[in-house]
């Protein structure tokens, strides 16, 4: 509990009206995706398939040019580029070439 100018905050009531709110936003996109399910789940698919190949071949590129330095196919660089799509991508590589300078 604070209390600032007479008046008593308590922090627990706005954490649990946060929580509230995410909530409500999370259960508003999830109905929403649920009624473009089809839909979504080609997408995700589609960017699946199309991220790991980009990293494959992404890969292959830099291997050609002698760079020993690659991303590896693995669950977690598989499901970013599902969510991300190419963005997500970009963004592995550029976290793996900043984490190697």
């Amino acid at each position: 509990m604070l209390e600032k100018n007479g008046t008593r905050y308590n922090f627990m009531d706005n954490q649990n009206a946060v929580m509230v709110i995410v909530a409500v936003c999370a259960a508003i996109l999830l109905i929403g995706a649920l009624k473009r399910q089809k839909e979504w789940l080609i997408n995700l698919l589609f960017r699946t398939v199309t991220g790991t190949l980009g990293i494959f071949f992404i890969n292959l590129g830099l291997a050609n040019w002698g760079m020993q330095s690659t991303i590896g196919i693995n669950a977690v660089t598989v499901l970013t580029t599902a969510i991300l799509g190419f963005p997500g991508l970009f963004l592995l590589y550029g976290i793996h070439f900043y984490n190697t300078m």
